[in-house]
């Protein structure tokens, strides 16, 4: 079995709180700076997969633009040498329509699970399980 260094593990986790800040402060332009030029990015569910950092950056200015991210928190981690898997509990306010979903202005939380392959110090590829049924039933 390869395992991550510490070395590794200390960097990915940096990459990955760098990403997840981002997203909380709504800082597109360090988000997208997380991200390999051509990266893959996959919502499970969303029904689409953006790849490279245009299509990236339309579903974030989408996302932001629905949620406003209050805090992810993450509850554990598992790392390899260049993948780690994180689950996290996310805390926002739905401003717009999130997920297709009317926000209302509402505060919502849920878990969310990523796995993220990491390439030369960047997110190659983010594949985010989203708990749907908690959202749904926040704001439905």
């Amino acid at each position: 079995m390869i395992t991550a260094t510490e070395e590794d593990r200390a960097a990915i986790d940096r990459l990955v709180d760098e990403h997840f800040d981002a997203e909380v402060h709504q800082d597109l332009d360090t988000l997208l700076a997380t991200f390999a030029d051509d990266v893959e990015h996959d919502v499970v569910g969303s029904g689409t997969v953006s790849r490279g950092k245009p299509q990236v950056e339309a579903f974030y200015r989408a996302l932001l633009a629905d949620l406003r991210l209050e805090s992810i928190e993450s509850v554990r981690r598992y790392h390899g040498p260049d993948f780690v898997v994180d689950e996290s509990i996310v805390h926002a306010r739905a401003i717009g329509r999130p997920f297709g979903f009317d926000g209302g202005d509402r505060p919502v939380t849920f878990r969310l699970l990523h796995v993220f392959d990491i390439e030369d110090g960047r997110i190659r590829r983010e594949n985010a399980w989203l708990d749907t049924a908690a959202i749904v039933s926040q704001l439905t």
